[in-house]
């Protein structure tokens, strides 16, 4: 299928992980244009370690795009469950790349910050260097086979790395911040590694952006701008109006089971020149989220 040809015509848009976080959004987004049809499969619809299952799914609706969203996301848990991370955040998404491959279909694939080790202190870009996999959390590690494997799969796909995506279709930091605050166990926030929040549905359009233009190779969208998860977390009770004191911590003083990359702001100028825009400030999208849930 020629996807120079499928520009001038209805597209068919297949999305994985269509009942998640972004998948939610980017579904609902797709929708409303007027020239796509969204095929959107949840967890429930397709195994994506299962390549058979891949494949035949995506022959039978034979899609232009695929994009796919579908992942093991709990970070801390992959720590404990390295096998199944890397079923489906390695080899699923292979699955996905050949299964695209096969039909000649664009493909779309996620990714992560957590494929760096942290080290870097200035906006990293698409050529810097991964890894080294012992430097990385298991999810991380997860996360660059599926990147090897898709590229290996799909010579011509896309792949998106992002950070610290939250919206209002899935749990996310934002939503425990609040609650914590509003409860009064809100005390202490992690200082000390920064990067760029991310709102789902402002990564939906990027995406959407990206596919318009056929964007190859790897691409970094996140909202533009950095903080720290305390700086974040200050933005989100200012706006939400909740007068809680927190106080800033060490990531040593908040153990948690996986490695945190200390700086992961991501540089977004490979996407600003493929598709000619420039990703929205963080505050005024974590203003969006506040208002979408109806916070304040």
């Amino acid at each position: 299928m020629d996807r120079t040809d499928a520009a001038s015509k209805r597209q068919r848009v297949l999305v994985t992980g269509a009942a998640g976080l972004l998948g939610t959004p980017l579904c609902a987004q797709l929708g409303e244009r007027p020239n796509i049809d969204c095929i959107a499969l949840a967890k429930i619809d397709l195994d994506i370690t299962d390549r058979a299952a891949a494949i035949a799914a995506v022959e039978s609706h034979q899609p232009d795009w695929v994009i796919n969203c579908a992942a093991y996301t709990k970070v801390d848990d992959c720590e404990t469950n390295e096998p199944l991370a890397i079923a489906v955040n390695g080899a699923g998404a292979g699955n996905i790349a050949a299964a695209a491959a096969k039909v000649g279909a664009g493909l779309i694939h996620l990714s992560t910050d957590y494929v760096f080790d942290g080290s870097a202190r200035a906006p990293i870009p698409v050529d810097a260097v991964t890894g080294p996999p012992n430097a990385l959390s298991a999810y991380g590690r997860s996360k660059l086979i599926g990147e090897e494997q898709v590229l290996e799969e799909h010579l011509s796909a896309t792949i998106v790395r992002t950070a610290w995506v939250y919206g209002p279709d899935g749990p996310s930091f934002p939503q425990a911040i609040l609650r914590l605050a509003r409860e009064g166990k809100l005390k202490r926030v992690v200082n000390d590694q920064r990067g760029a929040p991310t709102f789902a549905p402002d990564l939906a359009t990027a995406i959407i952006r990206l596919m318009e233009a056929k964007t190859t190779g790897v691409v970094h969208v996140t909202n533009a701008g950095d903080c720290t998860w305390f700086e974040f977390a200050q933005v989100l009770l200012d706006l939400a109006h909740i007068d809680c004191p927190i106080e800033p911590c060490s990531t040593a003083d908040f153990p948690r089971p996986a490695r945190r990359p200390a700086y992961s702001v991501l540089d977004l100028s490979r996407y600003e020149a493929a598709t000619g825009h420039a990703m929205r400030q963080l505050h005024d999208a974590a203003a969006d989220y506040i208002r979408a849930r109806q916070l304040t």
